[in-house]
């Protein structure tokens, strides 16, 4: 494993803790009323984000998922902002227009979350094959859960991914679930992993709740393909504690047992790494404590901010799209001109 210093091992569990108090305040705010619209918490899941974007460099890229605020937080994106733009406010990363499902930070190489299930591959792909041209050297994490390996994007993506010998992991978060589906039931393999002989690629699975399981297997993939070496497909298997969204009745209660649910809270990833850090000296139970109320008190901060923070003025509609102009007179057909721009 790559070399990590104590500062860094404790940096990782702030972002978990963040990511934590984060989706819990989220939850609080859709149960009160003061967000628009659904959002799919990623409670449960913080190791993989971390592990992951924890090996990246900031000019590194990666492609999120409608489960994405994890990702966002773990790539280094302001809280602030983003829950800003959870609340649909014009501070937030994408002025409020965006939600929950799609936030970008491109300074940050946060391609976008996205709405549409395997949507992101494709992207990724783009992203290294930019990366490629340009000899940039940055590589790209594309993140997604088990049931987009089912969607044409999966197969087509890391086939030509492979084929080009293009710099990106694809990294599939494997929370046993696709919506309400279970993974025996969409498909026949067990590892997702496997999938990988079909393309020539690597393939590995790994604990997703071991934040430095995660990180070692993601360093050794971002390695080969920073040397020229292609893609990888990494599986970390982890599980969301709550259901698909918050709306989801009862936390998935429905398609999955009480039982189940709690076998895998007590596997927590937060509590499991704060424990090891603890056992091996890297921190004490005091200081393990106060990273995690200064990561609340953080979060605390973002939601007044958000909530403190205007909504679009309904002049902002006709702004960050591209639209065909109502004109099809030669006049109009301009790409420079009138209110068919993009703006």
């Amino acid at each position: 494993m790559a070399e990590l210093t104590g500062e860094h091992r404790v940096a990782m569990f702030r972002k978990m803790a963040e990511i934590r108090q984060f989706e819990s305040a989220t939850w609080d705010l859709y149960t009160k009323g003061l967000m628009p619209g659904l959002a799919h918490l990623y409670i449960g899941e913080e190791a993989t984000a971390v592990g992951v974007c924890s090996a990246l460099k900031r000019d590194d890229y990666i492609t999120s998922t409608h489960r994405g605020h994890g990702h966002i937080i773990a790539k280094g994106g302001d809280l602030g902002r983003a829950m800003a733009e959870i609340c649909g406010r014009a501070t937030g990363y994408c002025r409020g227009k965006g939600g929950s499902m799609h936030i970008a930070d491109l300074d940050l190489g946060i391609l976008g979350a996205n709405g549409i299930v395997g949507g992101g591959m494709p992207i990724a792909v783009g992203a290294a094959l930019s990366s490629r041209i340009r000899q940039s050297g940055q590589v790209v994490a594309c993140f997604f859960g088990d049931g987009a390996t089912n969607q044409g994007t999966f197969h087509e993506s890391l086939n030509l991914a492979a084929i080009w010998g293009l710099p990106v992991v694809f990294v599939c978060e494997n929370n046993g679930y696709g919506i309400s589906m279970s993974q025996a039931r969409h498909q026949k393999v067990t590892r997702v992993s496997d999938r990988a002989k079909a393309y020539g690629m690597p393939g590995a699975t790994v604990d997703g709740n071991d934040v430095l399981a995660v990180f070692e297997a993601a360093s050794e993939a971002f390695d080969r393909a920073r040397s020229g070496d292609g893609p990888t497909l990494l599986e970390c298997g982890t599980y969301r504690w709550g259901g698909h969204h918050v709306g989801d009745p009862n936390n998935g209660a429905l398609y999955r047992s009480k039982q189940e649910i709690e076998e895998w809270k007590a596997r927590c990833p937060l509590a499991r790494y704060r424990r090891r850090l603890v056992e091996d000296g890297t921190i004490t139970l005091a200081e393990a404590d106060q990273i995690e109320a200064e990561a609340q008190s953080a979060v605390r901060a973002a939601v007044e901010y958000a909530l403190a923070s205007p909504y679009p003025e309904p002049e902002a509609l006709y702004e960050d799209v591209f639209y065909e102009p109502e004109d099809r007179s030669e006049s109009g057909k301009s790409g420079s001109g009138g209110r068919g721009a993009l703006e």
